[in-house]
């Protein structure tokens, strides 16, 4: 691992570490702490993801032809402001104008900094690259949630603003690292413009949604965005307060339940899936989520204990981790090997796109969660199952090496096939 590389991580580690300090509790924070009620938790969780949507559509052409190290310092800063600003905030308005100074923010450095990890990687080593990320990033989310439940006080508003306040903090930390950071291809970043001819002309995303297989897996990333990631942070969250009595320093430790699976997981899972399809992959992951959503299920229904309840929902998170572990190896590198030559940012935006928009709509789970549990976890049991389904027919419409990348090994091209290559057609050919 070069120099870049190494900074690139760490400053994704510390940046996690600042949001694991506020992700568990935002919910907390603005309907009870701030005493908003829930429905304007759900609108602050609404605005985060509608900043995004006006941000990303325009970040994946900045960054191909600016390069990725403006875009993240830009994010960080603005990132940093919200955050701030949230903490001290009090009323409705001022809290939903820093969701979306903070949303945006976070949105726009998830395609720059991928696209700094495909810069400074190789075919053959970005798998791990990407797993690494993942890795430092769950590292740093998980200590800060469990160092945060220890901190937040419901009965003290100050001790939220502590955290947001750490959090941005954590944002600036990351723009001064990247400001170090010594790209190779920044003596060349021009060549990172489309040079196809058939790249040239018409909308880079007319182009994108021309391409069939990263249609579809814009599809299954949105599925599972909303199945996961889009619940953590609060349908699941609602439903644990509401349905289970799960108490905030009980969320925490589920939060941190969760990074020790992937801290565990993530490396023995690698060396399980670098020689597998990943579409199969991301098909078990399906029926594994499906399990979670089982067990939490359980957690509410209020039969055992609330130590027994605590239990399964701990659990709950621990059987995401894993499902995570095993699709952080696969998807971004995926995203990254469908990409057209001098498309990286574009592709990335677009994936990162569909997660925010996943966001959007995953607050739509808290009436749900809080108000009729069960139906709440059997709509998201039929989901994950649909994961399994949608991964199996992204399958269908990729190469052979895309889908299982060890048939070539070093021989994939850096950044996918080039434009116009046909779907099944062996990258490289």
């Amino acid at each position: 691992m070069g120099a870049a590389m190494r900074r690139i991580q760490a400053g994704n580690a510390l940046t996690a570490f600042g949001i694991g300090f506020t992700v568990p509790f935002l919910y907390i924070y603005v309907a009870q702490v701030r005493g908003l009620g829930s429905m304007a938790a759900t609108s602050a969780f609404v605005a985060f993801a509608v900043s995004a949507l006006v941000a990303l559509p325009l970040t994946g052409r900045v960054i191909d032809r600016r390069g990725p190290v403006p875009v993240v310092i830009g994010a960080a800063v603005a990132a940093s402001a919200g955050a701030l600003s949230l903490g001290l905030s009090t009323g409705i308005v001022p809290i939903l104008l820093s969701a979306l100074a903070l949303g945006a923010g976070q949105a726009v450095m998830q395609p720059a900094l991928a696209t700094m990890i495909v810069w400074c990687s190789t075919p053959a080593t970005r798998t791990r690259a990407f797993a690494l990320q993942f890795f430092m990033q769950n590292l740093g989310l998980g200590i800060g949630g469990l160092i945060g439940g220890q901190i937040v006080d419901e009965s003290r508003p100050a001790s939220f603003t502590l955290l947001f306040g750490i959090e941005a903090v954590m944002f600036l930390v990351l723009a001064g690292v990247i400001l170090t950071v010594r790209m190779p291809h920044a003596p060349s970043i021009k060549d990172a413009v489309p040079r196809d001819a058939s790249q040239a002309g018409g909308s880079a995303w007319k182009r994108l949604l021309e391409h069939k297989a990263m249609v579809k897996l814009l599809v299954l990333g949105f599925v599972i965005f909303f199945a996961c990631y889009g619940q953590f942070e609060s349908g699941l969250a609602a439903f644990g307060t509401e349905a289970a009595g799960i108490s905030p320093s009980t969320l925490g430790f589920a939060l941190a339940a969760n990074t020790g699976a992937i801290v565990v997981a993530q490396f023995v899972v690698l060396k399980l899936v670098e020689k597998r399809r990943r579409s199969r992959v991301i098909a078990l992951v399906g029926l594994i989520w499906t399990v979670a959503w089982i067990i939490a299920g359980f957690s509410g229904l209020g039969h055992g204990s609330a130590m027994m309840a605590a239990a399964a929902f701990i659990t709950t998170y621990a059987l995401f981790g894993i499902g995570e572990a095993m699709l952080s190896p696969t998807l971004a590198p995926l995203v990254a090997d469908l990409a057209p030559e001098g498309s990286v940012g574009q592709y990335n935006s677009a994936f990162a796109l569909v997660k925010q928009m996943a966001l959007a709509l995953g607050p739509l789970g808290v009436p749900l969660g809080a108000g009729v549990p069960m139906l709440y976890i059997g709509v998201f049991v039929v989901v994950s199952l649909g994961i399994a389904w949608l991964a199996l027919r992204l399958g269908k419409q990729l190469s052979a090496v895309q889908d299982k990348p060890s048939l070539l090994g070093s021989r994939v091209v850096a950044q996918g096939p080039k434009a116009g290559s046909e779907v099944g057609e062996p990258v490289g050919a």
